[in-house]
């Protein structure tokens, strides 16, 4: 081999490996935030609430104006449909409006679900990378481990549970595809009522690797039903302080006993 022809395939060695350990970066970054890359978590941003099962949007409006009260941007998304239809389709209308927020300039996005829309959330880091962009997720009584109610409804009545309250049943293709634990370094704060009507077992809102709040942990005298949440002045005190810009820590303290 003469001594160009060598040199020519050696600098063309060198832009392949130079490409894949680009690759290499640029995929190992796209796990949900490991790489360092995490939003800076004393710059809040824009905060998108999605409503839960049914897309009613009503059960949000009012902590959301209590987060623009503080300052915040804050939109309540507008579910397909009527918000009974493909999970899977609702977290991508969390994305698109993710990043709607982030081409107006938002520096991250903070992510509120409640109830079914904490499942659509996690649906969407799972699917969208979103830990690369969520600076904070909050959710309030999510059935991430399924619904009793939904499953009773597949098993019964199927023709009268629509694809949402299937893939909410206990067990669902769906659910299982998501059991694993939070990308490293995403902040979420999952709070669920032990008076929750709706979302048995209430726990189903456990998940690995956030921190987990019963709201009767730590406030025992707490009577919120599952529709209350968003609007019981201790929750709502709650996802005020998980969404500020110090740190999110576990609440060790009732806000209303504290006030």
């Amino acid at each position: 081999m003469s001594p160009r022809r060598r040199s020519l395939l050696l600098g063309v060695a060198g832009v392949v490996v130079a490409l894949l350990i680009v690759l290499g970066v640029r995929l190992a970054g796209a796990g949900g935030g490991d790489d360092g890359t995490r939003p800076d978590q004393a710059r809040p941003g824009t905060v998108l609430l999605v409503p839960g099962y049914g897309g009613s949007r009503t059960a949000l409006t009012s902590l959301a104006a209590r987060l623009q009260a503080e300052g915040r941007t804050a939109d309540v998304l507008t579910l397909p449909g009527d918000g009974t239809g493909d999970l899977l389709a609702q977290a991508d209308t969390l994305d698109t409006a993710v990043r709607d927020a982030l081409r107006a300039g938002a520096p991250s996005v903070d992510v509120i679900g409640y109830s079914a829309g904490g499942v659509v959330t996690r649906l969407w880091v799972d699917r969208h990378a979103g830990a690369e962009v969520a600076r904070r997720i909050v959710t309030l009584g999510s059935p991430l481990h399924g619904a009793r109610i939904a499953g009773v409804g597949a098993a019964l009545a199927p023709d009268a549970c629509p694809q949402a309250c299937r893939q909410l049943a206990p067990g669902s293709d769906l659910l299982r595809g998501i059991t694993g634990s939070l990308p490293s370094g995403l902040p979420w704060l999952s709070i669920w009522t032990e008076n929750d009507e709706t979302v048995q077992p209430p726990d189903s809102a456990r998940l690995s690797g956030a921190v987990n709040l019963s709201l009767q942990g730590l406030c025992p005298a707490a009577r919120v039903a599952h529709s209350e949440l968003p609007t019981d002045p201790d929750v709502v005190a709650l996802v005020l302080t998980a969404l500020s810009p110090t740190p999110l820590s576990e609440p060790t303290t009732c806000p209303t006993s504290a006030s």
